[in-house]
């Protein structure tokens, strides 16, 4: 069975630092936030987020809590990979699933709202809310689905309040540890 790093934290908080790392130590990330982006797309033919907030709760409406988490795992599970990495799972339904196809583990990373509002507005990614108003809803929308009990819950935690350069080196040394933990159980 692979090994399965799922990272998990609220929408800014450096999740995307931890798969930097991961993707510079050789793993293939898979980011679950790209199957709303992509169903936003293909209903909308636009990203907006209220457009993402709408198909993100309609998705898991229609087909259940954990539908972002299978058509994220039906992916990855196409590589044949022995260990990769699932970004952005926001609830232990969505655990439960990647659980049943491999080894699970959890890194969380955190960073303040004031934070992470900072640095959702300076990366100007598709999607991201642009006021205080739509990025506390966002949390809000975040939070229903769970995802403080899978942060609670995190094997690992990165607390990302300092530089880039910090919880990149914290993120690879954890996932450097794990990748080495899994040759060191196959040989």
């Amino acid at each position: 069975m692979p090994l399965i790093i799922c990272i998990t934290g609220m929408p800014g908080s450096g999740k995307s630092i931890v798969s930097k790392a991961a993707i510079d130590l050789g793993l293939k990330v898979y980011n679950m936030g790209d199957i709303v982006r992509e169903e936003t797309l293909k209903k909308y033919g636009r990203i907006t987020p209220e457009l993402m907030r709408r198909v993100s709760v309609d998705l898991r409406r229609r087909y259940g809590e954990n539908i972002v988490a299978i058509r994220t795992i039906e992916k990855a599970l196409k590589s044949g990979e022995d260990v990769f990495v699932i970004d952005g799972v926001r609830s232990l339904k969505e655990i439960e699933v990647f659980k049943k196809h491999g080894n699970v583990v959890i890194i969380a990373i955190h960073a303040s709202p004031r934070t992470r509002f900072k640095r959702i507005v300076k990366r100007r990614r598709a999607g991201d809310p642009s006021t205080w108003d739509e990025f506390v809803k966002r949390d809000y929308v975040e939070l229903s689905f769970g995802i403080g009990n899978v942060i609670a819950l995190a094997d690992f935690m990165i607390v990302n309040e300092g530089t880039i350069e910090e919880a990149y080196k914290r993120a690879r040394h954890i996932l450097a540890r794990l990748i080495e933990d899994v040759h060191k159980s196959r040989s």
